[in-house]
Protein backbone atom coordinates (compact mmCIF):
# COMPACT_ATOMS: atom_id res chain seq x y z
CA UNK A 1 0.00 0.00 0.00
CA UNK A 2 1.56 3.41 -0.63
CA UNK A 3 1.40 6.44 1.35
CA UNK A 4 -1.54 7.84 0.30
CA UNK A 5 -3.60 4.94 0.13
CA UNK A 6 -3.04 4.75 4.44
CA UNK A 7 -3.81 8.40 4.62
CA UNK A 8 -7.22 8.27 2.71
CA UNK A 9 -8.03 4.98 4.81
CA UNK A 10 -6.84 6.87 7.71
CA UNK A 11 -8.82 9.90 6.68
CA UNK A 12 -11.54 7.88 6.40
CA UNK A 13 -11.90 5.71 9.67
CA UNK A 14 -11.35 9.35 11.47
CA UNK A 15 -14.56 10.17 9.41
CA UNK A 16 -16.56 7.12 10.73
CA UNK A 17 -15.66 7.09 14.15
CA UNK A 18 -18.62 9.99 14.93
CA UNK A 19 -20.80 8.33 13.37
CA UNK A 20 -19.93 5.34 14.78
CA UNK A 21 -19.99 6.95 18.13
CA UNK A 22 -23.64 9.02 17.42
CA UNK A 23 -24.79 5.45 16.64
CA UNK A 24 -24.14 4.12 19.80
CA UNK A 25 -26.65 6.35 21.91
CA UNK A 26 -28.33 5.35 24.76
CA UNK A 27 -31.78 4.42 24.30
CA UNK A 28 -34.00 6.62 26.74
CA UNK A 29 -36.63 4.06 26.91
CA UNK A 30 -36.22 0.15 27.17
CA UNK A 31 -37.78 -2.05 24.18
CA UNK A 32 -40.88 -2.90 26.40
CA UNK A 33 -41.44 0.68 27.16
CA UNK A 34 -41.00 1.63 23.74
CA UNK A 35 -43.53 -1.00 22.37
CA UNK A 36 -46.46 0.29 25.40
CA UNK A 37 -45.84 3.83 24.14
CA UNK A 38 -46.82 2.93 20.60
CA UNK A 39 -49.85 0.66 21.83
CA UNK A 40 -51.02 3.59 24.15
CA UNK A 41 -52.65 6.00 21.36
CA UNK A 42 -54.89 7.90 23.32
CA UNK A 43 -52.48 10.92 24.75
CA UNK A 44 -53.29 10.55 28.57
CA UNK A 45 -52.68 6.65 28.63
CA UNK A 46 -49.20 7.43 26.58
CA UNK A 47 -48.47 10.55 29.17
CA UNK A 48 -49.23 7.31 31.51
CA UNK A 49 -46.44 5.16 30.27
CA UNK A 50 -43.78 8.31 30.10
CA UNK A 51 -44.30 9.01 33.34
CA UNK A 52 -44.07 5.24 35.01
CA UNK A 53 -40.96 5.25 32.57
CA UNK A 54 -39.31 7.68 34.60
CA UNK A 55 -40.63 6.64 37.79
CA UNK A 56 -38.99 3.15 36.92
CA UNK A 57 -35.62 5.20 36.79
CA UNK A 58 -36.25 7.10 39.60
CA UNK A 59 -36.59 4.06 41.55
CA UNK A 60 -33.29 3.03 40.38
CA UNK A 61 -31.65 6.21 40.82
CA UNK A 62 -32.93 6.42 44.69
CA UNK A 63 -31.83 2.24 45.08
CA UNK A 64 -35.92 1.33 45.89
CA UNK A 65 -37.49 -1.52 45.16
CA UNK A 66 -40.69 -2.31 43.70
CA UNK A 67 -43.46 -2.88 45.79
CA UNK A 68 -46.66 -5.14 45.87
CA UNK A 69 -47.36 -8.86 45.86
CA UNK A 70 -45.24 -11.46 43.91
CA UNK A 71 -48.13 -12.29 41.27
CA UNK A 72 -48.08 -7.91 40.80
CA UNK A 73 -44.22 -7.83 40.20
CA UNK A 74 -44.31 -10.56 37.85
CA UNK A 75 -47.07 -9.19 35.76
CA UNK A 76 -45.30 -6.08 35.94
CA UNK A 77 -42.27 -7.44 35.17
CA UNK A 78 -43.61 -8.96 31.95
CA UNK A 79 -45.25 -6.13 31.01
CA UNK A 80 -42.39 -3.57 31.48
CA UNK A 81 -39.50 -5.49 31.45
CA UNK A 82 -36.31 -5.67 33.68
CA UNK A 83 -35.75 -2.35 35.26
CA UNK A 84 -33.18 0.10 33.18
CA UNK A 85 -29.96 0.00 33.82
CA UNK A 86 -27.15 2.62 34.02
CA UNK A 87 -25.09 5.40 36.06
CA UNK A 88 -27.45 7.41 38.62
CA UNK A 89 -26.58 10.18 35.49
CA UNK A 90 -27.42 8.56 33.16
CA UNK A 91 -30.73 7.37 34.39
CA UNK A 92 -31.39 10.89 35.10
CA UNK A 93 -30.81 12.18 31.62
CA UNK A 94 -33.02 8.92 30.31
CA UNK A 95 -35.62 10.87 32.65
CA UNK A 96 -34.96 14.25 30.81
CA UNK A 97 -35.73 12.67 27.82
CA UNK A 98 -38.89 10.80 28.71
CA UNK A 99 -39.81 14.19 29.71
CA UNK A 100 -38.35 16.10 26.32
CA UNK A 101 -41.11 13.02 24.29
CA UNK A 102 -44.15 13.35 26.51
CA UNK A 103 -43.53 17.20 25.78
CA UNK A 104 -43.35 16.60 22.03
CA UNK A 105 -46.79 14.40 22.23
CA UNK A 106 -48.86 17.15 23.51
CA UNK A 107 -47.59 19.48 21.69
CA UNK A 108 -48.00 17.09 18.14
CA UNK A 109 -51.99 16.50 19.73
CA UNK A 110 -52.24 20.26 20.36
CA UNK A 111 -50.92 21.01 17.13
CA UNK A 112 -54.12 19.40 15.38
CA UNK A 113 -56.60 19.62 17.84
CA UNK A 114 -55.81 22.57 20.22
CA UNK A 115 -59.27 21.61 22.28
CA UNK A 116 -58.58 18.27 22.66
CA UNK A 117 -59.94 18.03 26.72
CA UNK A 118 -57.06 15.32 27.09
CA UNK A 119 -54.64 17.97 26.52
CA UNK A 120 -55.14 19.67 30.05
CA UNK A 121 -55.29 16.74 31.70
CA UNK A 122 -52.64 15.10 30.33
CA UNK A 123 -50.46 18.41 31.36
CA UNK A 124 -51.91 18.10 35.08
CA UNK A 125 -50.96 14.40 35.02
CA UNK A 126 -47.33 14.91 33.58
CA UNK A 127 -47.14 18.24 36.13
CA UNK A 128 -48.24 16.22 38.98
CA UNK A 129 -45.51 13.73 38.26
CA UNK A 130 -42.57 16.22 37.24
CA UNK A 131 -43.18 17.80 40.57
CA UNK A 132 -42.75 14.27 43.09
CA UNK A 133 -40.11 13.28 40.77
CA UNK A 134 -38.18 16.23 40.64
CA UNK A 135 -38.77 16.31 44.73
CA UNK A 136 -37.51 13.02 44.96
CA UNK A 137 -33.94 13.47 42.33
CA UNK A 138 -33.55 17.20 44.88
CA UNK A 139 -30.57 15.27 46.65
CA UNK A 140 -28.91 14.20 43.45
CA UNK A 141 -28.03 17.86 42.36
CA UNK A 142 -25.06 17.71 44.81
CA UNK A 143 -23.52 15.12 43.75
CA UNK A 144 -23.32 16.19 39.63
CA UNK A 145 -19.65 16.90 39.50
CA UNK A 146 -18.46 15.68 35.81
CA UNK A 147 -19.85 18.12 33.51
CA UNK A 148 -22.18 15.24 32.12
CA UNK A 149 -23.61 14.79 35.53
CA UNK A 150 -24.46 18.67 35.55
CA UNK A 151 -25.37 18.81 31.70
CA UNK A 152 -28.43 15.69 32.54
CA UNK A 153 -29.46 17.56 36.11
CA UNK A 154 -29.42 20.70 33.45
CA UNK A 155 -31.36 19.50 31.10
CA UNK A 156 -33.86 17.75 33.65
CA UNK A 157 -34.56 20.77 35.51
CA UNK A 158 -34.90 22.93 31.79
CA UNK A 159 -37.72 20.27 31.03
CA UNK A 160 -39.28 19.96 34.33
CA UNK A 161 -39.60 23.85 34.30
CA UNK A 162 -41.35 23.57 30.65
CA UNK A 163 -43.93 21.17 31.61
CA UNK A 164 -44.59 23.30 35.06
CA UNK A 165 -44.76 26.42 33.42
CA UNK A 166 -47.52 24.73 30.78
CA UNK A 167 -49.20 23.45 33.66
CA UNK A 168 -49.83 26.42 35.80
CA UNK A 169 -51.03 28.65 32.32
CA UNK A 170 -53.83 25.93 32.03
CA UNK A 171 -57.54 27.71 33.04
CA UNK A 172 -58.28 26.32 36.55
CA UNK A 173 -59.80 22.91 36.35
CA UNK A 174 -63.29 22.41 35.81
CA UNK A 175 -65.01 19.59 38.58
CA UNK A 176 -67.95 18.07 37.29
CA UNK A 177 -70.64 17.92 40.30
CA UNK A 178 -72.72 15.22 38.65
CA UNK A 179 -69.38 13.26 37.76
CA UNK A 180 -68.49 14.25 41.36
CA UNK A 181 -71.68 12.10 42.84
CA UNK A 182 -71.45 9.60 40.99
Amino acid sequence: MTSRTLICLSLLLLLLLPIQAFSQKRDHLTPQEVDLVKEAQILDKRIDVFIKAAERRVMVVNGTAPTGNAKQLKKEAELWGELPTGSRFELVGDIARIFDEAITNIDDVSARDERNPLIPKSLRKLAQAVTTIMEQLKPLRTEAKSEADIASMELLNEDAQSILAAANKLPPEVIDKKAKKK
